[in-house]
């Protein structure tokens, strides 16, 4: 199969939230990632088991300007992520580490985050070039956690929680080492309604806000 060469948005996003939109149909994908982009988040992933995913991603890319970074999350193989590649998406998002995934996001030029949890698959990933780390399931690592794994990356390496992260708990993830957030269902789910969908992003964004300033 023909490598392509998609160029990407800058890396990594700013700011370095992931609007995990699972479940989003085409028919909300446009109203929903209006809201999203005009709240501030400049990177949109829609996981891919659910169906009609690469669509909703397709119509997302088509909505986006320059610079942000849309995706699809539950990328499982290298037969996804070419699917992925043919909509003009540049992220790659998995709930694991797979190197044929890794490999074949990086052939063809797309942001590969793998998910991890020990510092074995944490490694095994930078080798492959990954370009961000996905910490999950967070919700079974304390924040102490991610800190004693930060201690042994190398320096610089993006750590990126996802699983029950709030407005209200990234300050913590963050005094550990944090670098980013991927955040779900406590910003988006299927019916909801796009003034609480609003109201949501931009306390995500208000959130990363005061935490990196707190730096």
């Amino acid at each position: 199969m023909t490598t392509t060469t998609t160029p990407t948005p800058a890396w990594p996003p700013r700011p370095p939230l992931v609007a995990i939109l699972r479940g989003l149909t085409l028919a909300d994908a446009a109203e929903v990632g209006r809201v999203l982009l005009d709240a501030g988040f400049q990177a949109l992933e829609v996981p891919l088991n659910r169906e009609g995913a690469l669509d909703s991603i397709a119509q997302l890319v088509k909505l986006a300007p320059a610079g942000v970074a849309v995706g699809a999350g539950t990328v499982t193989s290298a037969a996804q992520v070419d699917a992925v590649a043919a909509t003009g998406a540049t992220l790659i998002v998995s709930p694991h580490f797979d190197e044929a995934v890794a490999g074949r996001a990086r052939a063809l030029n797309l942001r590969s985050v793998p998910g991890v949890f020990t510092a074995s698959e944490a490694f095994a990933a930078l080798r492959a070039g990954a370009h961000a780390l996905k910490i999950f399931p967070a919700e079974a690592m304390p924040p102490a956690g991610l800190q004693a794994l930060a201690s042994v990356l190398p320096a610089g390496t993006a750590l990126w929680p996802v699983g029950g992260v709030t407005p209200e708990s990234m300050a913590a993830w963050r005094r550990h080492g944090a670098t980013g957030f991927g955040i779900g269902g406590a910003l988006y789910k299927p019916g909801v309604s796009l003034a609480a969908l609003r109201e949501r992003a931009q306390a995500f964004v208000a959130a990363w806000a005061a935490v990196a300033a707190g730096q």
